[in-house]
């Protein structure tokens, strides 16, 4: 279980080193919020996500499915909650800033997804 979970963070930082840093050169635009920020943050939730659905697959192996749906609804309402001026307040989102809010969900998103599949494949 720990050493499952170590592989995933390493697998996060890399990820978290490698988008951000190619998604930061590649934007020609200053946006209303930080970049690093919406990155840093799903980093973290995701690995949240992860190490939790780790403990409850390893304690209750049929509620981990449920455990991981209902932790992505969380995940979705702690990022509105924290980026709401962002999301929200601004009216007018450029493009640039609408793909900066999407790309980092998508690459996130999918790498968890995987992550869980493998895990609950395993189980």
């Amino acid at each position: 279980m720990t050493k499952r979970i170590l592989i995933m963070l390493a697998v996060l930082l890399l990820l978290f080193v490698l988008s951000y840093s190619i998604h930061n050169t590649l934007i020609s635009t200053d946006l209303s919020f930080s970049l690093f920020h919406v990155y840093l943050f799903h980093v973290i939730a995701v690995a949240i996500i992860y190490a939790t659905v780790e403990f409850v697959a390893e304690n209750l192996p049929t509620q981990a499915g449920n455990a991981y749906l209902v932790l992505m609804c969380f995940k979705i309402g702690i990022f509105l909650l924290i980026f709401k001026t962002a999301v929200f307040e601004n009216d007018a989102l450029t493009m640039p800033e609408r793909i900066a809010l999407v790309v980092p969900l998508f690459v996130f998103l999918i790498t968890e997804a995987i992550a869980v599949a493998k895990l609950l494949n395993s189980k």
